[in-house]
């Protein structure tokens, strides 16, 4: 990320990604122009392996006053509910990059720890002709994982895929450990003969 905060001049996060697949000679879809499909993606369909992501930045802090917000500003972000919910639709291969300006970082995100996360929703008020409504996430960037160089993005995606049997079939526990939450314990101890109890109940 060579300049940011001291270059007004620098490439979009747009540019960024497409500069990096072709350094890395990737063939790549780009979408960023559409309203219904993710910014990019890559990657082999025909092995389950084609991942699809939206980009966003923060370009300057914002004024926690206006949201009554409890995350510390420095890694305070704000997204579109529908733009999330985009992401949700090209599950499970499919998630989000930020890039941090302020900070100097990148951020990645996949659709589980989207899903996952603790956030904050809110309706924000838009009056054009008429009172409208957006819906709006109140998130903690340290939920993401991490980049120190945008070109990390690809090993992040690769992990991720390599995950998926586990994440989705394998892990009984409660998946992941965010900042913002506490994960407890409930309910009483499960023993064989609940599970027999419960198959008599049900058959």
């Amino acid at each position: 990320m060579v300049g940011l905060g001291e270059n007004m001049s620098i490439p979009s996060l747009e540019q960024e990604v497409r500069t990096l697949f072709r350094q890395r000679r990737l063939e790549y879809d780009d979408h960023s122009g559409s309203f219904t499909q993710l910014d990019f993606g890559f990657g082999d369909d025909f092995s389950n392996r084609y991942f699809a992501f939206d980009v966003k930045e923060k370009r300057q802090p914002y004024n926690l006053r206006n949201w009554a917000a409890t995350i510390p500003e420095a890694h305070f972000f704000i997204l579109d509910d529908l733009a999330c919910r985009k992401i949700l639709l090209h599950s499970p291969n499919a998630g989000l990059l930020v890039r941090d300006t302020p900070q100097q970082r990148y951020l990645f995100f996949t659709v589980v720890d989207l899903f996952l996360m603790p956030k904050t929703r809110v309706n924000r008020a838009i009056r054009r002709t008429q009172l409208e409504w957006k819906g709006k996430w109140l998130i903690d960037l340290r939920n993401g994982r991490p980049l120190s160089r945008l070109d990390e993005l690809l090993t992040a995606i690769d992990d991720y895929l390599g995950q998926r049997k586990a994440i989705f079939h394998e892990t009984h526990e409660c998946y992941g450990g965010y900042v913002g939450e506490e994960i407890g314990k409930g309910g009483i101890e499960r023993r064989p003969e609940h599970w027999n109890k419960d198959f008599g109940a049900t058959r």
